[in-house]
């Protein structure tokens, strides 16, 4: 009854009733999308993963692969030479490059966030990095076109690599742990990828920096509060949820991207090698460590998360 009520002898809908009604409509492509298309193309998968596929000349036969169906999983983990370096890989450049991004992301849209001359430019050329990323344009840099430029920009690079060596800097002017040290010389190297990788970040920082409320920053000011202390006690606590959202993004985005290496052999071993069987368990194996370590990271950040309530 909280979505109808009896109006003139007719049940009409509430305006509760008006808003759920609208949420349906609004996911009813996902919903169809989901079910019709993706759905089935997951089952498929699964069964290609416990199965080998032989093509025939009226399409391709499934039949149940060794070892009660494991066998293609358990040739990944024991004994293909690649995958488990690969799969270890991916998790590593996850754990370097994610927070890196979140905080990068995190301090630009403070920045932008700014009274300042010229702001919607700047804005504009923080969001520019994702088109340059978008599939369209990193084809074309993989491309023969482009192939004499990337080797010039190559050399240029690993002449300054080799005139300025982060690593060797850092061991030889500081006594910080070799963790450390590993960590901040990848940040340095990896500064372009992390650029391209924080433009959705900043923008949805951007857009809940823009959310909290003047009220707030002008109570604080009142009872004498400092800039530091309003960082930490207001705009750090108001933006906690986004950090979980942003979070679960830039890992997703860091697993999926074109340029990894895992993904690269994923497609290698399907539509290249043609194994269907072995590529299907490649990507379960790969998915299920994906889904471990949103799990792990969404229940850690989430616990420390501050959820305001006007009410």
């Amino acid at each position: 009854m909280l979505y109808w009520k009896r109006q003139n002898g007719k049940r009409r809908l509430t305006l509760r009733g008006k808003e759920a009604l609208a949420g349906y409509l609004f996911i009813l492509p996902f919903l169809i999308g989901l079910l019709g298309l993706f759905l089935p193309m997951v089952v498929q998968s699964i069964r290609f993963s416990f199965s080998n596929l032989n093509v025939t000349s009226e399409g391709y036969t499934l039949s149940t692969a060794a070892r009660h169906g494991f066998e293609h999983y358990l040739r990944a983990l024991t004994i293909d030479p690649e995958f488990n370096r690969m799969l270890l890989g991916a998790i590593r450049d996850m754990f370097v490059n994610v927070p890196l991004i979140i905080i990068f992301s995190f301090f630009a849209a403070n920045l932008l966030n700014q009274k300042f001359r010229g702001r919607t430019l700047a804005r504009s050329i923080f969001f520019f990095p994702v088109l340059l990323s978008s599939g369209a344009i990193l084809g074309l840099e993989t491309s023969d076109l482009l192939l004499n430029s990337v080797n010039v920009a190559e050399t240029g690079s690993d002449s300054i690599a080799s005139f300025v060596n982060v690593a060797m800097l850092l061991r030889e002017y500081t006594d910080l742990p070799i963790g450390i040290i590993e960590f901040l010389s990848n940040a340095v190297n990896g500064v372009y990828s992390i650029i391209i990788a924080s433009g959705v970040q900043i923008l949805i920082f951007l857009a809940g920096l823009q959310s909290i409320s003047p009220s707030l920053y002008e109570a604080s000011d009142i009872e004498g509060a400092t800039a530091w202390e309003n960082f930490w006690k207001i705009t750090f606590p108001m933006i906690s949820p986004l950090i979980l959202v942003n979070s679960i993004y830039t890992i997703i985005d860091s697993f999926t991207s074109a340029t990894n290496e895992m993904m690269t052999e994923i497609k290698t071993t399907i539509f290249t090698d043609i194994k269907y069987g072995f590529g299907s368990a490649m990507a379960w194996i790969y998915f299920i460590c994906i889904a471990i370590i949103l799990l792990v990271v969404g229940r850690m950040i989430s616990k420390r998360v501050f959820y305001y309530d006007e009410r």
